[in-house]
């Protein structure tokens, strides 16, 4: 006889369980844990303590029903159903919540919403749910990771408020974008409760404008899931928004009644899949499915810790042998910049050029001929004005220090910061990137049929024929894991970026990577440590995806040969020369004929 039934939901970041006596409907045992990327673990930790608590006699007596991202790999060992997880929400909103106009979950990396319209047809309530499923910009991993980089605790965080705080310009879209503009506002002296209640508005206002598909949120609507229940100014970002998307639409809302009551965050609001997982179990016909005990999912772990895990998730690396590296090297490896020597007392005329990226500043001193004299280029402090003066010195120490002077024939800026570097330093112009790039391109290799420039956030992909730009591509709405998101997985494992390719080329085999957003890459580190792969190893599984960030998710072209022959790589990240063997690989790869392609970097 089943005594008990039990909701399991695991998820990217946290393990939610529930337990309820099938006679009573009471709720007999009930835990949410952050499960660090072992899942199964926390599983196992789970059902160790429900034993004991509910003196589990027999593992027949217990039903188990699983749901979330991370369940269905679990389902069998566990003897378990798998439950999808809209359903299992719907199913626990229906019953608790019968009045619910809309719901609003998030979790550590999805957002669902979910929406319920009477339907005429049938006089029953239909659903309408969206979720994310390439990016993960507006959920609560971006929210970890920036409030861990801010140094808050969750106790902090979570009583962060929104009201009455200002608020800046951060984007929502991608959460490596987030990221970067956080570190620029915290360089500025922005204080941590402005940085985040931003954060918050940055995040309803990305789910609000993307999830929705052009539905409008009806009243009353339920914020489910971790960060909806724990943060205290996410949700009051809700009720703002919401609050003014209402107004805007003219939707009509109960009278005398304060939006509080409208955008509710219910009781255990983060247990709301797993107590559906219940509710799906109870209301199907009785089916001889029962809980296994805990020595199936023990021996499905130790599986995977003896390594199956890693062998089934194994790329070759980057090179086959220390000579096909040398090959490499002594094919791509930048020869070293020598700077121009003067005389004392000459006077060196030279136009400037300033490139003010996402992450990193550039400039560079060009002779009326053409020819290179000097270059500068540091990391981003924040302040794009700062950073261009220390670059700009940094050029005319390199000739002053020769005895010589500079005399600027005229300035030109490109990047990010471009137009505002043109007013305040009186530049000449303002050139976009693609044409700065394009310009540079057929100055130092004539005939060039395609540039591929990576940076610290973006992409762009630019197509030439005979010289003229005939079309170009720009990621928009997501980083898909490139230079910076690079830079920091090099730096959480305590190795300089300046080191990373020496790393990535130590591994004889690499994870394979899905490609894509960047949170969800961020969760695949974890989960790869836990199956034993060693640092220098993610590293290069990283660069090894990169390519297919590019030209897969980006760009979306895999017929590169209709492209052209000569492929320019250019950007800050392709200094990486792990990043470059990656894309040279890829590129080849897809030529018949190797000897048709040249990538140039």
């Amino acid at each position: 006889m089943i005594r008990w039934q039990m909701g399991l939901d695991v998820g990217s970041t946290t393990v939610k369980a529930v337990v309820i006596e099938t006679e009573t409907g009471e709720v007999a045992w009930k835990q949410y844990q952050r499960h660090d990327g072992k899942q199964g673990q926390q599983v196992l930790a789970f059902l160790r303590d429900i034993e004991q608590t509910i003196d589990l006699q027999q593992p027949q007596q217990l039903q188990i029903s699983v749901t979330g991202s991370g369940g269905n790999a679990l389902a069998e060992s566990l003897g378990a159903r798998f439950v999808q997880e809209v359903n299992a929400v719907s199913l626990a909103v229906e019953k608790l919540h019968p009045e619910t106009g809309s719901v609003i979950e998030l979790g550590g990396q999805d957002a669902k919403i979910i929406l319920f319209r009477d339907d005429p047809a049938t006089g029953q309530k239909k659903k309408i749910c969206t979720m994310n499923d390439k990016c993960a910009g507006g959920t609560g991993a971006v929210l970890d990771k920036i409030a861990t980089k801010l140094n808050l605790g969750a106790e902090q965080l979570g009583s962060m408020s929104y009201h009455g705080v200002k608020l800046h310009p951060v984007a929502g879209k991608c959460g490596v974008f987030a990221e970067t503009d956080i570190n620029s506002l915290q360089k500025l002296g922005v204080p941590p409760e402005q940085l985040m209640a931003s954060l918050f508005d940055a995040i309803v206002q990305q789910n609000l404008a993307v999830l929705t598909r052009g539905n409008t949120l009806l009243p009353t609507v339920l914020l489910l899931g971790g960060p909806n229940t724990f943060i205290k100014g996410l949700g009051e970002a809700w009720c703002h928004n919401l609050a003014r998307l209402w107004e805007e639409r003219n939707v009509p809302l109960p009278p005398q009644t304060p939006v509080e009551q409208l955008v509710v965050v219910p009781e255990d609001a983060h247990f709301f899949a797993a107590i559906g997982a219940v509710e799906f179990a109870r209301q199907q016909p009785a089916v001889q499915q029962y809980y296994r005990g805990i020595g199936p999912l023990q021996d499905y772990l130790d599986s995977s810790c003896a390594g199956n895990l890693k062998k089934r998730a194994s790329g070759q690396g980057l090179v086959d042998s220390d000579e096909q590296l040398q090959q490499f090297l002594s094919h791509y490896r930048p020869k070293p910049f020598r700077l121009a020597t003067f005389n004392p007392g000459e006077k060196v005329v030279a136009f400037l050029g300033i490139d003010s990226g996402s992450t990193s500043t550039k400039a560079t001193l060009l002779s009326p001929n053409g020819e290179v004299l000097a270059t500068a280029y540091g990391l981003s402090k924040g302040n794009p004005i700062e950073d261009t003066q220390n670059r700009v010195d940094e050029l005319r120490r390199c000739v002053e220090e020769q005895g010589a002077q500079l005399e600027v024939l005229g300035v030109g800026t490109t990047g990010y910061a471009k137009d505002i570097l043109r007013e305040l330093l009186c530049c000449d112009t303002a050139v976009v990137e693609t044409v700065a790039h394009t310009r540079s391109a057929l100055h130092f290799y004539g005939d060039v049929d395609v540039i591929c420039d990576v940076g610290g956030q973006d992409i762009k992909l630019i197509f030439l024929k005979e010289g003229v730009v005939k079309e170009f591509k720009l990621n928009t709405q997501c980083s898909a894991g490139n230079g910076y998101f690079l830079q920091s997985s090099c730096k959480s494992f305590g190795i300089d970026i300046n080191d990373y390719a020496g790393e990535a080329f130590k591994a004889r085999s690499y994870p394979e990577f899905s490609y894509g957003c960047a949170v969800f890459m961020q969760a695949e580190i974890v989960d790869f440590q836990r199956q034993g792969w060693e640092p220098h190893e993610i590293l290069a599984g990283l660069a090894a995806v990169l390519p297919k960030n590019i030209w897969h998710y980006v760009a979306k072209l895999p017929n590169l040969p209709r492209l052209g022959r000569h492929f320019v790589l250019q950007g800050g990240t392709q200094r990486n020369l792990a990043a470059v063997r990656a894309q040279v690989e890829f590129i080849c790869e897809r030529f018949q004929q190797q000897s048709d392609i040249e990538p140039r970097v």
